[in-house]
């Protein structure tokens, strides 16, 4: 009778240090399987400069510097900033997968390729793509990316 005791006392206290454990591990980014992007915010604001010819951004809190915009992205932008002054030195630039007061233009996701994916931009009808790096702010690639550009302050 003692050995059945002493084996449910140990389960117990695996399963009390389990239940305490895990989420204590987990949310202090312990556990490996922890997601290394940002906590998904409504809204996310860069700040795009020019660098080498192309459009760019850093973001320090997920590792990047200097993350080149291609593949259409850039001429796409060229269209948001048409009318701010010295863009090339930087601005704001506001995205959200939902809809926000004063978004400026709507992408349409279209199709995944090479770890990426595809957007649409319908006026002007333009088509540009996204670097995995999309991950580190989203979970999955959004369906719409709403957009907004704004002189830096």
């Amino acid at each position: 009778m003692n050995s059945q005791f002493d084996v449910r006392r140990v389960v117990l206290l695996i399963s009390a240090v389990l239940v305490v454990g895990a989420p204590v591990l987990y949310f202090s980014g312990l556990l490996p399987f922890r997601s290394a992007r940002l906590p998904q915010n409504s809204l996310l604001v860069l700040a795009p400069y020019r660098h080498a010819g192309t459009w760019v951004f850093d973001d320090p809190r997920v590792g990047l510097v200097r993350e080149p915009f291609v593949a259409g992205v850039p001429e796409m932008i060229d269209i948001l900033v048409a009318d701010i002054p010295e863009a090339d030195q930087g601005f704001r630039m506001t995205v959200s997968a939902t809809e926000f007061p004063g978004y400026e233009k709507e992408l349409t996701w279209n199709r995944a390729e090479a770890d990426g994916n595809w957007y649409t931009l319908a006026e002007p009808p333009m088509e540009g793509w996204l670097c995995p790096a999309l991950f580190k702010y989203f979970d999955h690639a959004p369906e719409h990316l709403y957009v907004k550009a704004e002189p830096l302050e």
